[in-house]
């Protein structure tokens, strides 16, 4: 279990490392959405080969494919809008207000995503605690945005 926090922790410095790598891409090649590809291909590319090392790499069946939520069907959008976002706005605001932003929006959403169990999620409803370290959390990210 300690291995899935480390993955996170892992994954959470190599979102603001890329945000500053893919907005310089996109500045160096004066060409924001040819780097959104970029980006886009050389993550399909690593999960491929990460996929094959591991030998976890198969298609899914049709059946299963029918049974996905359509919702389920737009994370690869999400992960598009987050792309051009680094792409387009990190470079122009600093890294710090653009992780503030980012981080608190997504502790609110994830908040809430919780509360109600919303795509996919175990509903873990909102407790005056996880309220207060919602708060803190973000009022922590914008004093490190702000100053």
């Amino acid at each position: 279990m300690w291995f899935l926090y480390g993955f996170a922790l892992v994954a959470g410095i190599a979102n603001a490392v890329q945000s500053g790598v893919n907005a310089t891409l996109s500045k160096n090649l004066a060409q924001p959405f040819a780097a959104g590809i970029v980006v886009s291909l050389g993550g399909g590319a690593t999960i491929l080969v990460v996929g094959l090392i591991l030998g976890r790499l198969s298609l899914p069946s049709l059946g299963d494919m029918r049974a996905v939520p359509l919702w389920a069907w737009f994370g690869g959008a999400a992960g598009a809008l987050l792309i051009l976002s680094q792409l387009f706005v990190a470079q122009q605001i600093g890294a710090a207000p653009y992780l503030g932003l980012l981080i608190t929006a997504g502790v609110i959403t994830s908040i809430l995503l919780d509360h109600f169990g919303w795509i996919g999620f175990e509903q873990h409803p909102l407790t005056l605690w996880r309220a207060l370290g919602g708060v803190l959390m973000v009022g922590g990210i914008a004093l490190v945005a702000l100053f």
